[in-house]
């Protein structure tokens, strides 16, 4: 690829990432004034119990969902690619149409069966109600999902981001009341508010959609939903995989140290991921379908995939360096001195992170080609290396081995999807990629051991070294990717220069 026109992708890449980042980071700030406010009002027993709420609602979302989220962007953006109007609106209508049918069918099977999901996933039978009611969130979220898939299909990344805004805004304003007037009983209703406000969030904007031409006759619709529901059944399995995990993580750390364990695994896990999601984010929502349109050509999808990887790891490094520096610091702002035992599961939490952020381009690959059965056998083969590790950690190490265990995932995962990309598509990191990802990494691990080893002075002092150092160093390597011209009058203050560009 030339330079001017890998130039122009970065600055796609890094355009993305701000505009959904920007969403992220707003919503992030939604999420810790409820966190916090919940961690105040709950304790770690209750955010526990919440936790728990969460793993049955996303659970049953994706058994429920049927991959149609995932499916419905693939078939709206390929309809988009033919310039068929009438296409356009078949695909539309059947994404609508079928995520409102199943809303219905998984909020009924919930409520259902609430009495036995509540005694074995909580541990008390008296949860069946909140259980029940939980019902209406599942319902609220699938059929939201159908219209967030028509906006994000058509690469609307602005109101994805508005839509994220206005969803977070919405549910910190109704969810915070109800928990601090009900306590426990409210943290269902909280759930559910959540959920509603996400649906009308999401209706609102994807009814604004032109997809007014002809939408094309019963028959064409259900063969549409026909088609929808078998591309998304793997990526149904998979999101089924990837829930069930978490889902058995929480039943695992719950069993054996009990509902406040839970919650501070809650609270380790929701810290650990609060600055990777919106790089996380942003490459589900642009980098896929971009992807996607070039994996035919293994070069530009190599390249694609390479400069990805480039700039997420350019921001996130120094924010995961920064949260293993700083992680009684971050807990105790953002929960309180009950939840300082989250500290370090918390830390090994970061450590997977960071290899995550390296994984997840590469994974894209196999998304992307559409090789169904290597999604399939990788995501099964990560649940029961995560569930298998989680298992023994946790009985010998306590909570910390929770956190220990989705390191050790990562390690697994990031050297098996490499060479699985390697055989798909001949992907290797670029030469920059791999002095970058050794330079965060060796940080990681030094910061890591640092804070294990050293008194908390030192240790403190090595990391914040550590995080300056790689943020002014994330920066340089941002401004040289740039344009020409880009942020001209900051390169000059800072007196930063041009380097090369990864190739």
């Amino acid at each position: 690829m030339a330079l001017g026109s890998g130039r122009q992708s970065y600055t796609q890449i890094l355009k993305a990432t701000a505009l959904m980042g920007g969403s992220s980071m707003v919503n992030i700030a939604f999420s810790i004034v409820r966190t916090k406010a919940m961690a105040v009002l709950l304790g770690p027993t209750g955010v526990g119990l919440m936790g728990l709420y969460n793993s049955v609602a996303d659970f049953t979302q994706v058994l429920a969902g049927f991959g149609l989220q995932a499916s419905g962007v693939r078939q709206i953006a390929e309809a988009v690619g033919t310039g068929d109007s009438d296409r356009i609106a078949q695909t539309a209508a059947a994404v609508r149409q079928t995520s409102l049918a199943l809303g219905v069918i998984g909020a009924l099977l919930l409520a259902i069966f609430a009495l036995p999901i509540a005694e074995f996933s909580l541990g008390d039978p008296g949860h069946a109600i909140g259980v029940a009611l939980l019902s209406l969130a599942i319902f609220f979220r699938l059929a939201g999902d159908g219209q967030i898939a028509l906006v994000q299909g058509l690469r609307m990344i602005s109101t994805l981001a508005r839509i994220n805004v206005l969803a977070g805004l919405f549910s910190t304003l109704i969810s915070l009341p109800m928990v601090y007037f009900f306590g426990t009983d409210g943290i269902v209703p909280s759930l559910i508010a959540v959920a509603l406000f996400y649906f009308l969030t999401a209706w609102w904007y994807g009814r604004q959609v032109n997809t007014t031409a002809k939408a094309g006759s019963a028959w064409l619709l259900g063969q549409e939903a026909v088609a929808l529901l078998k591309l998304g059944f793997v990526f149904m399995v998979t999101g089924l995989l990837t829930a069930g995990t978490a889902y058995a993580i929480r039943i695992i750390v719950l069993r054996a140290d009990g509902v406040a364990a839970a919650g501070l695994y809650q609270a380790a896990w929701s810290m650990g991921g609060l600055y990777a999601a919106f790089i996380l984010q942003a490459m589900g929502t642009d980098f896929y379908p971009r992807l996607t349109a070039v994996a035919g050509n293994h070069s530009e999808c190599n390249q694609l995939v390479n400069e990805q990887a480039h700039i997420s790891m350019l921001l996130a490094g120094t924010g995961l360096l920064a949260t293993l520096t700083l992680a009684p610091l971050a807990i105790g702002l953002l929960y309180s001195a009950e939840f300082y035992a989250a500290v370090a599961p918390l830390r090994w939490i970061c450590l997977g992170m960071m290899l995550r952020i390296i994984a997840w381009p590469m994974g894209f690959i196999v998304l992307a080609k559409g090789a169904r059965a290597i999604l399939f056998w990788t995501e099964t083969a990560a649940a029961l290396v995560h569930v298998g590790l989680a298992w023994i950690l946790v009985a010998k190490f306590g909570l910390s081995g929770a956190g220990a265990a989705f390191f050790g995932l990562y390690v697994w995962h990031t050297v098996v999807i490499y060479f699985i990309v390697r055989r798909l598509t001949g992907f290797r990191l670029s030469l920059a990629n791999r002095k970058l990802g050794l330079i965060f990494l060796t940080s990681s691990g030094l910061v890591f051991c640092s804070v294990q080893l050293l008194p908390v002075w030192q240790a403190t002092a090595l990391g914040t070294v550590a995080t300056v150092l790689s943020g002014i160093y994330s920066l340089r390597m941002l401004l040289d990717v740039l344009p020409p011209g880009s942020l001209s009058g900051l390169t000059r203050v800072l007196g930063l220069k041009r380097i090369s560009t990864p190739s």
